[in-house]
């Protein structure tokens, strides 16, 4: 049985209000690190949204390599739509980071496909980036652009044709109300 199909219970939402108020305090590096990894041992081992943490921890403290392995596993354990979206978004730009551009473009190519994930706008613009560094920058143009046409109130029409006339390979964005 995969890690994938273990009913995971979500985290407490005093969890989450710890978790995230260590992120709100912007600590230095190392005790963001240590202060994560103390509240991710509170879950279950394995648990997909303590290695997400985790992950997020070293990747935004300089440790791609390590948030990689993290973002993998958690994705591998199951998260729910919204983590799982911000999972791909963090990987793939780490991957990126780490000079793997193809591979960040694969997986937010195909987490476009997704159904009811949030976040559409934020995945087109790391999107954006990735084909820039593959250098398809015509194509990078366009996701950034459609993603932009989705959140305008005037020109959104124009702006979301425009970008799918320049990527055509990508799902134009649906407009964000």
């Amino acid at each position: 049985m995969s890690d994938a199909s273990k009913p995971w219970p979500e985290p407490p939402a005093e969890w989450q209000a710890r978790v995230d108020a260590v992120w709100a305090a912007d600590p230095p590096a190392a005790e963001l690190r240590e202060r994560i990894a103390a509240l991710a041992g509170e879950l279950l081992e394995g648990h997909p949204v303590a290695l997400f943490e985790l992950g997020g921890s070293y990747d935004s403290t300089g440790d791609p390599e390590t948030a990689v392995r993290h973002y993998r596993a958690a994705i591998a354990g199951g998260l729910d739509p919204d983590r799982r979206r911000q999972c791909v978004i963090q990987l793939a730009s780490s991957l990126r980071n780490l000079g793997d551009a193809p591979r960040a473009v694969e997986l937010l190519a195909a987490e476009l496909h997704r159904a009811d994930a949030p976040y559409d706008a934020q995945l087109r613009a790391f999107l954006a980036l990735a084909l820039a560094d593959e250098g398809r920058v015509r194509e990078a143009v366009g996701v950034a652009v459609g993603a932009v046409g989705s959140l305008a109130e005037r020109y959104r029409r124009s702006l979301t044709s425009y970008g799918a006339e320049l990527a055509p390979g990508f799902p134009a964005p649906p407009p964000v109300e």
